[in-house]
């Protein structure tokens, strides 16, 4: 296992959390845009609307070269005097993170090139939900930080640094 993360790692985790804000802060333009697509009437605001199907794919390619790097490079251990609970819980939340991160551009795909009602569901779903998993994430990493004193928070902000005690 690395000592700490990459540069290429650091990077992709911080573009992808300003990319999926960005999505966030453009859903409106999406919605309307769907809705007008739905009824088959002309698309409102379809440079944001645009902007949304593009950013959703290049969070697709960025989530997926992130994967292929964890699964090629590996990531830090755990702390090792981290509770078990809390380790299980950091592990649950990252593969739902990721598989999140991969079904929601994936739905959102099958919803507008594919006309699929049903994907759109599922894509609203999930949006509902990465939002409040990403806090949990934020929450943990935070803990970690104030209430642990551990170093997991600078692993994502200093290439290569391990866990110091």
């Amino acid at each position: 296992m690395p000592r700490g993360f990459s540069l290429s790692q650091i990077l992709l985790h911080w573009i992808v959390a300003l990319l999926v804000l960005a999505q966030y802060m453009n859903d409106g333009a999406i919605g309307a845009a769907w809705r007008a697509f739905r009824r088959g009437q002309e698309i409102p605001g379809s440079l944001l609307a645009t902007a949304h199907v593009v950013v959703g794919c290049a969070i697709l390619v960025l989530v997926a070269w992130r994967i292929a790097l964890r699964l090629t490079r590996g990531a830090p251990h755990p702390p090792d005097d981290e509770p078990l609970i809390l380790r299980a819980a950091a592990a649950a939340t990252h593969v739902l993170l990721y598989a999140m991160l991969l079904i929601l551009p994936l739905s959102g795909i099958a919803a507008w090139f594919g006309g699929v009602g049903q994907a759109m569901g599922a894509h609203r779903l999930m949006e509902s939900l990465l939002l409040p998993l990403a806090g949990l994430h934020v929450c943990g990493a935070i803990y970690q930080r104030f209430v642990l004193g551990s170093d997991v928070l600078a692993r994502m902000t200093r290439p290569g640094v391990a866990q110091e005690r």
